[in-house]
């Protein structure tokens, strides 16, 4: 595998330095009861640090091309060929019945979508160790009112404690990515938030910031939140998203949900 051409398609940049690797490896910290899944092992670069130290790993591949390989390479890992978002994270949950963990040097590209998915699957998922353009790192970290915060900011701050572990040289990568990185580590509170209120929750905050110069009044006055009257929150709706912490997003949210008919809202399958 050491002449294989990372593909675009996938958004595959391999990673190369050995340091960097043992690195990430020791974020993550691997232990042989964990369930862990390793998104993307490519030529298995960091696989072989992840399987020294739990060899009931599980690794997802989309690319057919290492499947064999790594089968060869890592006798007993448990390899997948798959694309990760069409998973089901409670099949892995159920196997185990311990919460996942979640490692890998993700396609930028697909950052946003795989976190939607894990924070979806929140109530499955133990902690996550990414590998992500930096420009992302710092939208999901931000803090209010700064230009980077929005929709990834306000869900990882309520579901998770998210932090930017260190940077990583784009020269490292094979091939060169045109843009920097760096590791974060995600880690899922135990989140309260029934499904259909999480889906609310989730929806009310992607629609808030749907139209970031707009007020809220005017971002969320042309979607299903317009059925309530938002004002009655205490929430001051002249504001822009930005301008509101999690907490607020929050209040808009239960307010709304005892506000409407929930059940009404199920069964129309508008959340």
């Amino acid at each position: 595998m050491q002449n294989l051409k990372p593909l675009k398609r996938f958004g595959q940049n391999y990673l190369t330095d050995q340091n960097i690797l043992r690195k990430i490896a020791e974020e993550i910290s691997p232990k042989p009861e964990d369930n862990l899944i390793e998104i993307g092992p490519g030529t298995g670069a960091l696989t072989k640090y992840l399987f020294e130290k739990d060899p009931a790993l599980t690794a997802v591949e989309i690319d057919r091309r290492v499947i064999d390989e790594l089968s060869m390479k890592f006798p007993g890992l448990d390899l997948i060929q798959s694309d990760f978002l069409d998973l089901d994270l409670s099949e892995f949950y159920k196997r185990k019945s311990k919460k996942i963990r979640v490692a890998g040097n993700i396609p930028y590209n697909l950052t946003s979508p795989i976190i939607f998915k894990l924070i979806e699957s929140n109530q499955l998922i133990e902690d996550a160790v990414l590998m992500v353009q930096l420009e992302v790192a710092r939208r999901m970290t931000a803090k209010k009112g700064t230009k980077d915060y929005g929709i990834l900011a306000v869900l990882l701050s309520h579901f998770t404690k998210t932090w930017i572990c260190f940077k990583v040289s784009r020269n490292v990568f094979y091939p060169k990515p045109k843009v920097e990185s760096t590791v974060v580590h995600i880690y899922f509170k135990n989140e309260i938030f029934k499904d259909i209120e999480k889906k609310i929750f989730i929806s009310l905050v992607k629609q808030s910031f749907g139209k970031r110069r707009k007020t809220l009044k005017n971002s969320l006055g042309n979607s299903i939140f317009a059925s309530v009257n938002l004002a009655g929150s205490n929430i001051n709706l002249s504001k822009r998203a930005e301008e509101l912490d999690t907490e607020d997003f929050i209040t808009l949210t239960k307010y709304f949900i005892n506000n409407s008919n929930v059940e009404e809202l199920k069964i129309k399958n508008l959340f």
